[in-house]
């Protein structure tokens, strides 16, 4: 990762590198967001193919092949969007290269660095201490969820994120229900929204020692949906810390109806993960899901360690 992230800030003129690199400790790698806005960095768009090209590799070294069509598809879909809310062509508020990349400290140093590609329904953040690579928080949207007829491409981005969650759902007896559904209506959009910490009190949901073990797979399953967008390495770490924690530990909650076309959210979280999805906008056609890491997102529990062991940093 390191060395994709040196060759394009070596293939990136003075100015480009300038609004691309950030401080490591700068405020700005926490403010991240999934909605369209202006954002701080080197926009795809401002980039020639060679540097397109250096940015994608940097891309594919913390997203599995999954995870890179997944964030593809999301672009594309702005081009989407653009045509259905009848925008003209050089409309900018949409627009599929209009995903900013940012830099935050230097990838040829020894010292913590990270970086973030961002723009509508799409925040990736990427931290890196002494080697060890985060991946939180991970946003994926996409609207519309499942496309209009006609020839558009990257058809139903997040289906299994969907179509697992209710599966899951409606595996359970009534029973299971009860605990399982913690209200009638679904939230309007992810609980934790953009939140530099994310925290919620953990206490709803189904727990997985209440699961039958066909459903204890199934959810087991709906993680590593999410999981698996990111490069093997990194999925295999973030499962192995969830095994660590206690799989009994995990729960699923569900809000909303249960019928396609009705809105719906559900969560799983754990000790030291929690993930959202929720579907209500546009006659539930509108996703929005998020993955954090409730003791790492930005890499903070990596940090903290690494500056407690770290000569350099025990004056501050």
């Amino acid at each position: 990762m390191a060395k994709s992230a040196v060759a394009l800030t070596e293939g990136l003129n003075a100015d480009q590198l300038a609004k691309m690199q950030m401080p490591f400790d700068s405020d700005e790698r926490f403010n991240w967001n999934y909605v369209p806005l202006e954002r701080k960095g080197l926009t795809i768009e401002e980039m020639n193919q060679d540097q397109r090209a250096l940015a994608m590799k940097l891309l594919r070294t913390g997203l599995s092949d999954q995870g890179m069509e997944k964030a593809q598809a999301i672009m594309q879909l702005e081009n989407v969007l653009r045509e259905l809310e009848g925008r003209g062509s050089d409309d900018r508020y949409r627009h599929p290269e209009r995903y900013y990349l940012s830099l935050f400290g230097d990838p040829a140093g020894e010292a913590p660095w990270g970086w973030r590609l961002e723009g509508h329904h799409l925040s990736l953040n990427f931290s890196s201490v002494t080697g060890e690579v985060t991946a939180t928080p991970a946003f994926f949207g996409s609207n519309p969820a499942t496309l209009p007829r006609g020839n558009y491409p990257g058809n139903d981005v997040l289906r299994q994120e969907e179509e697992k969650g209710r599966a899951l759902l409606m595996s359970f007896n009534e029973a299971q229900r009860k605990s399982a559904i913690i209200a009638e209506k679904a939230p309007g959009d992810i609980i934790t929204r953009n939140d530099r910490k994310a925290s919620l009190e953990n206490g709803e949901g189904l727990g997985y020692p209440g699961m039958t073990p066909l459903q204890q797979a199934g959810l087991v399953e709906l993680i590593k949906v999410y999981l698996n967008n990111m490069e093997p390495g990194i999925a295999a770490k973030q499962w192995a810390q969830i095994l660590e924690d206690g799989v009994e530990n995990l729960k699923f909650a569900w809000a909303g109806g249960s019928e396609k076309g009705q809105g719906h959210y559900y969560r799983i979280q754990g000790p030291g993960i929690l993930i959202e999805y929720d579907n209500t906008q546009n006659d539930a056609n509108h996703i929005h899901t998020v993955w954090r890491d409730l003791r790492n997102d930005f890499g903070e529990d990596l940090l903290k360690r690494h500056y407690e062991t770290s000569p350099h940093h025990h004056n501050h």
